[in-house]
């Protein structure tokens, strides 16, 4: 099941989404999604994981994909692109905040909402620098709390979209400027909606929980709905039960097939990663148990600020906390853990120590500092001891 779930992932030898832009487009497709973050100690989360997956990736390709309206941002269960042909399975969550069911936009300057739409209708696409401060030197209302909120409400309730990213600085522009003619923008049904979430868990995962397919969709209705959706997909064949995958574990039959050799693969994962982000799921099937800790306090910490998952083979055998100094093209390693379990060292450390390279040039630092090396040997040198 480990191998079937890698290779529904598309972390496979062979990638299967084919290079470039065009690549990148079709794993955006198959993932659902691709999450958004903003922390930079290694390259971007974003980025990190459509690299895994897309040989020539390029952070460059995103924008190129927003231009194109192939791809979109939007909320998924964070911040994310998705593909622009999922687009009206948006529309629930944008309507639920356009009533105000959402506390966070629930209380929101309506006056300043019109006063950014009509600004961005009559100028065109504007981030927040574009705004000019005021004669005493203060942020315009854009900076503000409620500005900002009232900005975010209109991204969030549909009537902007972010149509380029310079970094983490984001450009807004109006809704009907970004969407491609012809796109069917129905809100779904409750059973459409369902299946959208449930066949999305299925491609990209190959094999997936109950817990996993309503992971954060509140309400009995839409659980019932699942509940209809599952029932049918098992009665056609489509899916079945398995076990060793945790408790109401189902897999894709046709996912059966994909599975690919995986020997002596080592992958350096985001702690965004789609195969990593259900942690139960992770624990479950691949008997790894794994938190980011750039959340938790300092002295709590056990293994580093943004420790990165180690994948070799079908196992997840390390956890890697680096950080890229990228003024200086140094890549350095702060800690390294070797999980339990046997391992082949001897096959392992070269096999780790080019994945570390390209991960470290793939970050503008092509000079992997000696000491991330030697912490590295130590930990294995201290395994063989043990």
């Amino acid at each position: 099941m480990r191998r079937l779930a890698i290779a529904s992932q598309g972390l496979v030898p062979q990638p299967p989404f084919g290079d470039g832009l065009e690549g990148t487009r079709r794993a955006i497709e198959h993932l659902g999604y691709v999450q958004i973050d903003t922390l930079a100690v290694v390259e971007r989360a974003h980025h990190h994981v459509l690299w895994c997956r897309v040989p020539g990736y390029a952070s460059t390709h995103l924008n190129a994909l927003i231009g194109e309206r192939q791809i979109f941002e939007y909320w998924f269960h964070a911040a994310s692109y998705l593909p622009t042909r999922d687009y009206r399975f948006a529309l629930p969550q944008m309507q639920a905040i356009r009533k105000g069911e959402h506390p966070y936009f629930s209380d929101v300057d309506k006056r300043l909402m019109k006063e950014i739409l009509a600004r961005v209708r009559a100028e065109g696409p504007l981030g927040v620098r574009d705004v000019e401060t005021d004669k005493n030197g203060k942020g315009s209302w854009w900076n503000w709390g409620p500005g900002r909120k009232a900005l975010d409400k209109l991204f969030m309730q549909g009537d902007l979209m972010i149509c380029a990213r310079n970094g983490m600085e984001k450009t807004y522009d109006l809704a009907e400027r970004c969407l491609p003619d012809g796109l069917d923008l129905r809100a779904p049904s409750l059973p459409e909606y369902a299946a959208y979430l449930f066949d999305t868990m299925r491609r990209a995962h190959g094999v997936f929980t109950w817990k996993q397919l309503v992971h954060l969709k509140k309400g009995k209705p839409l659980r019932d709905a699942m509940r209809e959706v599952l029932e049918d997909r098992v009665a056609a064949g489509v899916v079945q039960p398995v076990n060793g995958a945790g408790a109401g574990a189902y897999v894709d039959v046709e996912a059966l097939e994909r599975s690919a050799d995986i020997e002596g693969r080592v992958r350096v994962l985001s702690p965004f990663d789609n195969l990593v982000i259900h942690r139960d799921r992770l624990s479950a099937l691949f008997g790894f148990d794994y938190r980011i800790e750039c959340y938790v306090p300092a002295p709590k910490r056990q293994f580093g600020y943004f420790c990165l998952p180690v994948l070799y083979g079908d196992r997840f055998v390390a956890r890697i906390d680096c950080k890229a100094h990228r003024a200086e093209k140094r890549f350095e390693v702060l800690s390294f853990h070797l999980e339990e379990g046997p391992l082949d060292l001897e096959q392992f450390f070269p096999a780790f120590r080019d994945a570390l390279q390209r991960f470290a040039d793939y970050n503008m630092c092509p000079h992997l500092d000696d000491r991330a090396v030697a912490k590295v040997r130590k930990s294995l040198a201290g395994r063989r001891r043990a």
